[in-house]
């Protein structure tokens, strides 16, 4: 499970996400690391109808900062201020296009963060939490 605390996403071990090596570069993976609070480790959630008027469907969930269901891209703080995209079922960053494999969103049953892309999967640490590389997995309410 995890939270957006400040500009950072925790989760319950305090392992944040951030962007490898803090390098701005096309296609960087994204990974779960110590929180030094340093810029590849800061994160925007950008909803995807901001523009628009607040939906009357889609509660706050205030324990976890995030809108329930409703889609949001999450952009780094590093340089060029890409969005988390999916390769395959790594998470990497890359420059907004505004397609699926950029958009997320809050599921309050699983609590998880999954891709509006594959519905079915949720933001996983890699080798059940053994790896620090961020992919997408089958849903199953784990963060580690």
């Amino acid at each position: 499970m995890f939270r957006l605390t400040g500009d950072n996403i925790v989760n319950e071990k305090g392992k944040v996400l951030d962007v490898s090596g803090g390098y701005d570069n096309e296609g960087q993976n994204i990974v779960v690391y110590s929180r030094n609070n340093k810029i590849n480790q800061r994160w925007t959630i950008v909803y995807v109808d901001e523009d628009k008027p607040e939906p009357k469907k889609g509660q706050y969930n205030q324990d976890f900062g995030l809108y329930v269901e409703r889609p949001f891209y999450l952009e780094s703080a590093v340089g060029s201020h890409r969005f988390i995209d999916l390769s395959g079922n790594n998470l990497v960053i890359k420059s907004r296009t505004g397609y699926a494999t950029q958009q997320f969103y809050f599921d309050q049953q699983t609590k998880t963060i999954k891709s509006v892309a594959q519905k079915n999967k949720s933001f996983d640490i890699q080798s059940s939490g053994r790896s620090t590389n961020m992919q997408i997995y089958s849903s199953h309410a784990k963060w580690w």
